[in-house]
């Protein structure tokens, strides 16, 4: 078999190298358009707008609401020593939350 010409190898570089960049555009744009695209994937988000008020990060809000826990009073329901016993609820979480009980009258069961 004959040894290929310089140019043709340098041909061929090209065409793999804009197929692999044409693959790397198309797995990007179908990466897109799962994550943003108009059907909501988070089924979360009907559920923890109380929590996105308040600025609690998402595996806070997760883990409130997987417990149940869909808005700032029905955190009476539960105590503090629970609500730090979830996965997901770290001490600035904690600290949000007791900040907002406390403008809203509200407390922990004891």
């Amino acid at each position: 078999m004959a040894k290929a010409s310089p140019a043709k190898l340098k041909k061929l570089q090209g065409e793999a190298k804009r197929a692999a960049a044409a693959r790397k555009a198309e797995k990007a744009a179908s990466r897109l358009a799962i994550t943003h695209g108009g059907d909501e994937l988070d089924p979360y988000a009907e559920n923890d707008g109380a929590w996105r008020e308040i600025g609690l990060a998402a595996p806070a809000r997760r883990a409130l609401i997987d417990d149940g826990l869909y808005k700032l009073s029905d955190l009476r329901k539960v105590s503090l020593a629970a609500i730090k016993e979830l996965h997901g609820m770290g001490p600035n979480a904690i600290r949000i939350l007791v900040a907002e009980m406390k403008k809203n009258d509200i407390q922990f069961r004891s």
